[in-house]
């Protein structure tokens, strides 16, 4: 049974009236709470409010939402784990992974993902919290976090939150006192990002140990995008996406006999392949490639994509993934499949078209995930106030500009003999596909001396894996597997 033992206000009150509404800069509810992990029961602390960010003079210019979750009765929290957890967008909400994926609670949705009335949510058998404590974090304008004006009533410039570099910047320097504050500093450190998140945590690795001296035991993406490959244009991009047409088109059985009737793990070699040997170079070539080689190219395609060779060649072989959702299934039913997981169907207004209408995946689990976040932030962690819950924010334009997070991680690494990396990834997934995530993994270290301590795990499911109940089972154990694995065991840090 829940029980609330203290409210701690540090900052400003929360103020309701007619004319104003704002929330406490500072400020911590903690309750207490019992659950069954692995068939182990014990009792866990959930603290969740609000901590400031400051700038260089001291002043507040932002307050984050957070909710901390940490196993009771802990001799020695120098040897638990401390995970910290981000979601991605940007512009998106801490709430994806801490209410379906590694929290203590998960949604009440149908074993495939798809949600079931009334919502809400239930104990999370699976959740990671056995064996490490976790810290759900949301960046400016996401969830409750807002920007905080100064005494002239002034906002700080957005430029300060919104973008790659200065995202990292402040959320290290958040996270540096959130250490502080909790005593954790000799626990064994982690982070996690989602979509974006990706890109967010390889940038922290390297400013928390450059600008922080944090040094970190795990670098966890799920479904990471590296913006070093969306919308440039190169080859690289386009054939990156053929495994991801073959494992969709697999699961809508759009594939010729001889491939539907393999299992999906057995002919995404081929299409990996294929893509990296074939499709790469004879994009490569343009208009300067023979007939010959682009008809060849074309039959393969189709033959792995469930597309046509007409749609192909009218493309020039780099079919735009947008196209692909609207065309897999056009002649066969009619239905659009989803971007961030193709198991999802969508009806448009007509089949006619190069895109479809909307998101069927997106609204599925909006359906599900917004009243059940704002219920339990309510009644299971006592946090009320009368600001809205942004499941999506208000951050763009977003500053893309000196993206080096990929050698930030590289650079983390090869200072950190200590520190390992993990990639999850759904097959099934569109908009930041598996086989880009393999790729981006390939190309950090381009040396190959620390391929050994990178780990890709792929699932049958989408950009949520963990939306899926058997990947949901799965996914945990992978990531409970590598914190075990990444621990020092008292081994010293050197090569």
């Amino acid at each position: 049974m829940k029980k609330t033992y203290l409210l701690l206000l540090l900052g400003i009150s929360l103020v309701s009236t007619a004319q104003s509404i704002k929330i406490p800069t500072d400020t911590t509810v903690v309750t207490t709470h019992n659950t069954t992990v692995k068939g182990t029961s014990f009792s866990y602390t959930a603290e969740t409010g609000m901590q400031p960010v400051w700038n260089k003079k001291g002043d507040v210019i932002a307050t984050l939402y957070y909710t901390y979750y940490s196993r009771n009765n802990i001799k020695n929290n120098a040897e638990r784990p401390l995970l910290f957890s981000f979601n991605g967008g940007p512009g998106s909400a801490s709430v994806w992974m801490h209410i379906a994926y590694t929290g203590p609670k998960v949604l009440k949705i149908d074993d495939e993902g798809y949600p079931i009335q009334p919502y809400g949510v239930k104990d999370n058998p699976n959740s990671i919290l056995d064996i490490a404590d976790i810290v759900y974090v949301n960046p400016v304008n996401t969830g409750y976090s807002r920007m905080i004006p100064n005494k002239d009533g002034k906002l700080p410039k957005r430029d300060t939150f919104f973008g790659i570099n200065a995202d990292v910047a402040y959320l290290a320097d958040w996270m540096h006192t959130f250490v502080t504050r909790k005593n954790r500093w000799k626990s064994p450190k982690y982070i996690i990002g989602e979509s974006y998140g990706g890109t967010r945590v390889m940038g922290l690795a390297k400013e928390l140990q450059a600008k922080q001296w944090m040094y970190l035991n795990g670098v966890i993406m799920v479904s990471p995008a590296d913006y070093k490959l969306y919308n440039t244009s190169q080859p690289v991009y386009s054939a990156l996406n053929l495994p991801y047409f073959t494992a969709a088109a697999w699961y809508q059985k759009a594939l010729d006999n001889n491939l539907q009737q393999q299992d999906l793990l057995d002919i995404l070699p081929e299409s990996e392949d294929f893509a990296i040997n074939k499709l790469m170079p004879a994009i490569a070539k343009g208009g300067f490639i023979s007939e010959t080689e682009k008809q060849e190219v074309a039959t393969k395609m189709a033959h792995l994509s469930g597309l046509s060779e007409k749609v192909i060649l009218q493309h020039n072989l780099e079919v735009p993934t947008s196209f692909f959702w609207k065309e897999l299934l056009r002649d066969k039913t009619g239905y659009t499949i989803g971007r961030l997981d193709s198991r999802y169907l969508g009806i448009d207004k007509t089949e006619a078209g190069d895109k479809p209408d909307y998101n069927a995946e997106l609204t599925s689990w909006l359906h599900s995930f917004t009243p059940a976040i704002n219920y339990y932030i309510r009644e299971h962690l006592n946090f009320k106030t009368d600001i809205k819950y942004n499941m999506f924010g208000d951050v763009h334009p977003w500053d893309r500009n000196n993206n080096n997070v990929r050698e930030g991680l590289r650079q983390a690494m090869a200072q950190n003999p200590y520190l390992k990396v993990l990639i999850q990834s759904g097959y099934y997934d569109g908009a930041t596909t598996y086989f880009g995530a393999k790729y981006t993994m390939w190309q950090i270290d381009p040396s190959g001396k620390m391929k050994d301590r990178f780990t890709f795990k792929g699932y049958r499911s989408g950009h949520m894996m963990y939306l899926r109940h058997a990947d949901l089972i799965k996914a945990n154990d992978d990531i409970r597997t590598f914190i075990k694995n990444s621990l020092s065991n008292g081994k010293s840090a050197k090569y």
